[in-house]
């Protein structure tokens, strides 16, 4: 049987995808129900249990496979990266309306109606996936409607399709979100969730983890002697981290020394780090 990275392929001793049969060993297999995020930020587990760690977060609008639903919770795929893992079920619904536009700004309120006025009804993170049915201008804002009847600053969603320019300005745009393990979100965020929403939002698929980006991002990089050869948009990787150089001296990522999305030399980073950590351990340019 061929191995299979367990984060990316949905399979356990006594179920599995039905699409891996003959790949690997389990009791059981099944084909995944359709089914999507319908809250604003879902954790995903690494077991259905609410003291489990937090491997990744889904948003409100993702798209994933559920392969098995038991005691309040659904294993599920997600179907923008592949990741496995476990929801609470109550963060599930239905694909009743196909998204047109996607939140473009690190966080946005949800409305009951359009007036800014109104006490809000929620809020959503950039990559946030919505269905716009009409539009409202109220004192001069415009506003998108969704099927709830709720609505979303409009200039805060751009069509789906529309992408970023240049990642790295996405994610300056988190500077000072707070550092969240786990977290993919504006509201929280990680070292390689942050890489992996700004990629995307400039239209650039990356996988979640920084041990996946790391080999498959781009191409590998020499960085010369002193760094002298990087560049704007060049990853830096450690040991369970990742960087997104600014400049060829500056970088920007989210992590446990400020517990903020920051800037930092990358000298003096390397200096930092490396005391209890080591040095990087690869360069690569998306």
């Amino acid at each position: 049987m061929t191995a299979h990275d367990a984060r990316l392929h949905a399979f356990r001793s006594d179920l599995a995808d039905a699409r891996l049969q003959g790949e690997v060993v389990a009791d059981r297999f099944v084909a995944g129900r359709q089914a999507r995020i319908s809250v604003p930020v879902a954790d995903i587990r690494k077991a259905p249990k609410p003291d489990s760690g937090v491997n990744t977060q889904a948003l409100f609008g993702d798209d994933v496979l559920v392969f098995e639903n038991a005691g309040g919770w659904a294993w599920i795929q997600a179907e923008r990266d592949g990741y496995v893992g476990y929801v609470a079920d109550t963060m599930l619904g239905g694909r009743d309306h196909a998204p047109t536009h996607i939140v473009s700004v690190p966080r946005t309120f949800l409305y009951p109606g359009a007036d800014l006025r109104f006490p809000i009804a929620g809020h959503l993170s950039m990559g946030s996936t919505v269905t716009v049915t009409g539009a409202a201008e109220t004192r001069g804002t415009h506003y998108a409607l969704l099927p709830s009847g709720e609505a979303v600053i409009a200039g805060h969603l751009r069509s789906i399709g529309q992408v970023a320019g240049d990642y790295v300005s996405v994610a300056e745009t988190f500077l000072g979100t707070p550092y969240l393990w786990g977290g993919a979100s504006g509201f929280g965020i990680d070292c390689s969730g942050l890489v992996q929403l700004a990629m995307r939002m400039a239209g650039r698929d990356a996988l979640r983890d920084s041990d996946m980006q790391a080999a498959s991002l781009g191409e590998p990089l020499e960085p010369g002697p002193d760094f002298s050869g990087l560049r704007r948009g060049d990853l830096v990787f450690w040991k369970g981290h990742v960087a997104i150089m600014t400049d060829a001296e500056t970088m920007i990522h989210a992590n446990g020394h400020t517990m903020l999305v920051s800037r930092e030399g990358l000298k003096e980073a390397v200096a930092r780090i490396g005391y209890l950590y080591g040095g990087p351990t690869g360069f690569r340019r998306p």
